[in-house]
Formats: structure tokens, sequence, C-alpha cells
């Protein structure tokens, strides 16, 4: 499920240093939909190549890009801002993870208001004088002892949480590549046809377990997500490898 360009929420990189991870958010963005830029005193100005070319096919962000002389000037049309941190601030705040950020995020922007995102350059992330300017503060919770995230990593987790907030992708599906699922009349044909060759060169015995073998071959091949390929397949290994015995074809 995509979210619709312009509906979410906007991403101001506050002092990006190298064009490159500026083109690396963008990219990031546009993977989930969003494409809504603000840059705060770029280090080497805007426009910049090598944001150009590091965000391969996100023109479309980098195109709309705001340029602003301050955190305030970015954010002065937004009612609700978060920051990215990975430091504990001696600031009262309340923290999220990335998940509820973007949920509570969506849940604004649904009721109509401007919700904004901050990161900070790479060096050493936002200073507080920009934190305190936002509402709330985002950490994703990552390797205490490396706790370091580049900027386009922040930004691409910041944007898949938005997108996966309202997707409806199931958790798993089954791929069937040009097939489709075996009919349990098939499978009931395949399992007659094995068995009888089992049959047909005694894999059965002793002859009183042959009830719980039988059942146990069932059990495999059934719960297996058979496609009609397969079957087509499993009948002509056992063809292939089923030792004749005189007087049976």
């Amino acid at each position: 499920m995509s979210a619709a360009p312009g509906a979410g929420p906007v991403f101001v990189l506050v002092a990006p240093q190298m064009g490159e991870n500026i083109g690396a958010a963008a990219r990031a963005m546009w993977n989930f939909g969003l494409d809504r830029m603000r840059l705060v005193a770029p280090r080497d100005g805007w426009p910049n190549p090598k944001a150009e070319a590091m965000a391969s096919g996100a023109a479309r962000v980098l195109d709309r890009v705001g340029v602003f002389e301050t955190t305030n000037a970015a954010c002065a049309d937004l009612s609700f801002v978060f920051a990215t941190t990975a430091r504990e601030r001696a600031l009262t705040r309340t923290v999220m993870t990335p998940a509820r950020a973007m949920a509570e995020a969506r849940a604004m922007i649904a009721a109509g208001e401007r919700v904004g995102v901050l990161f900070g350059p790479e060096r050493a992330g936002l200073e507080n004088s920009d934190i305190v300017r936002s509402n709330a503060v985002i950490t994703v919770p990552v390797n205490p002892e490396f706790a370091s995230l580049n900027l386009g990593q922040t930004a691409l987790l910041i944007a898949y949480e938005w997108m996966r907030q309202a997707d409806a992708t199931p958790p798993a599906t089954y791929a069937l590549a040009g097939t489709e699922r075996a009919t349990r009349v098939e499978v009931e044909k395949f399992l007659e046809h094995l068995v009888g060759r089992l049959d047909a060169v005694g894999f059965f015995f002793p002859e009183h377990k042959r009830p719980n073998m039988v059942a146990n071959l069932e059990n495999l091949f059934r719960r297996a997500p058979l496609t009609d390929a397969d079957i087509r397949t499993l009948h002509g290994i056992v063809r292939a490898l089923a030792v004749k015995v005189p007087g049976r074809k």
C-alpha cells in the first residue's frame, strides 16, 4: 500500500554536511512514498550534484527541496515536530520508537496537522538548541556500544515505519510462480501411485507397520504446499526410480 505523495511528514535535515547523504535520504524517502524534504544551512550549499547522483531515481524529492537558514524557519508552518537522536539529553521529552512516532504522525496528519521530523548533521547529530524546538524525540533501538546511524540510514528507518503503519501487505504469501496449487484429487492420485510402487518393491516391511508408514507419507505430502507442476514432477520421479517387478507394470 503506497502513501500518497505529499501526505506524509516533512523531513528536515539540519546542517547536512555531505551531498551524498542528502541524496541517500531523498532516495529512502521516495522508496516509501515521502517527497517533502527541507534543508537547513547545508554545508556545501544547494543544489548539490553529489546529492543528485546519489538520489538516483528520487529526483522528485530533490526538485521540491526547500532551503532555510534556520531550524525555526524550516519548521515555522509545522504543528508537531519530532527530533531524531541516539543520545540521552538533559531535556524533558517524550521519547518514542520510530514505529510509535510514525503511528502518532499518521493520526495527526489524518486530523489535518502538519508534522515534521528533524535529522541532525552527520558528525554529531542534533544540538540541544534544535531539540528544544521539537515536541517529541525519536530514538532507534540500536546496539548501545555502536549507536551512531548514518543520516541516510536514519531517514530510511523512519520512512519505512511511516509506510508500514498503513501497509496492508500480508506478513507471508505463497508465490505460485505461474502454477496453481495442486487439487486434493491430484494429491490423492499421486499418493496412490507412490504407495502402489512402494508396495511393489516391498518397502512397507514389516507388514504390521504398513498403516503407520502410509499415514506418515500421506501426512508429508498433504502438509506440503504442492503445485500442479510439483505433482507432475513427483509422478515422473516415482516412474523413473521404480524397480520393475516381473508381472507388474
